[in-house]
């Protein structure tokens, strides 16, 4: 029901890394945390970039992922950037926006008229404005990944139209965009850090959450919920 919009995720990388005053090795080593589980494409896409890194680099470079949110969440992970303790992250846009302002527009749904024209754009003048948006913040965006469109899903009803949604607590990140999105909805907006989102469903805390289809999978929130493509 989300559209293509809400469903990108970008890489970062920090704008001014800090040289060390120790010695130097012959390889130079650039940590990278992301919150997914090793599972997910996104992670096994960036698993391939660290080895050409290896590779095109001759064994200069070296890449050490973090995944599964062993470092922090998103939002941590992004001041751990901005002072340095990590050259690479990977983030959902709703938590960026907090320091990016213009990164805002992909939590606003039904953007683009489909993928062709979703990646005209970001390949395009306006995508390379929008990776450029944070170097004044210290942040630096390499490039989009996507994994695909968001949907919402709920533990008792489908959700076909918006009027469905009337009533209904619907978790959120933490991003005023996304919040102000599901109450235009119809919906109860409910920020809950991702690692409590299979909980908060269980127990009923939430009545439904939105997210792509491989992070709906490897979360095993099918366990607790039926999705609703839109």
């Amino acid at each position: 029901m989300r559209g293509r919009i809400g469903r990108l995720t970008l890489l970062l990388l920090l704008l001014l890394i800090s040289s060390g005053c120790g010695p130097r090795s012959s390889t130079r080593v650039l940590k990278l945390a992301h919150g997914l589980d090793v599972a997910h494409p996104v992670h096994q896409a960036m698993v391939h970039m660290a080895e050409r890194v290896g590779e095109l680099s001759r064994g200069r470079m070296r890449v050490d992922i973090y995944p599964s949110g062993l470092l922090g969440e998103e939002r941590e992970l992004i001041e751990l950037l901005q002072i340095g303790s990590l050259a690479m992250t990977k983030v959902s846009a709703s938590p960026l926006e907090s320091f990016v302002p213009e990164i805002k527009i992909f939590s606003i749904p039904y953007v683009f008229r489909d993928e062709e024209h979703l990646w005209k754009v970001l390949n395009g003048e306006i995508g390379r404005r929008l990776l450029l948006a944070g170097q004044q913040y210290f942040l630096r965006g390499m490039c989009y990944y996507d994994a695909g469109p968001r949907s919402f899903y709920t533990r008792e009803v489908p959700v076909r139209t918006p009027e469905d949604l009337v009533g209904l607590k619907i978790r959120v990140q933490k991003s005023i965009t996304s919040h102000r999105m599901v109450k235009a909805l119809g919906g109860a907006a409910t920020p809950i850090d991702w690692g409590e989102l299979y909980s908060a469903l269980q127990q009923g805390v939430v009545d439904g959450a939105e997210n792509n289809p491989p992070s709906f999978y490897l979360s095993h929130h099918y366990e607790v919920q039926v999705l609703q493509p839109g």
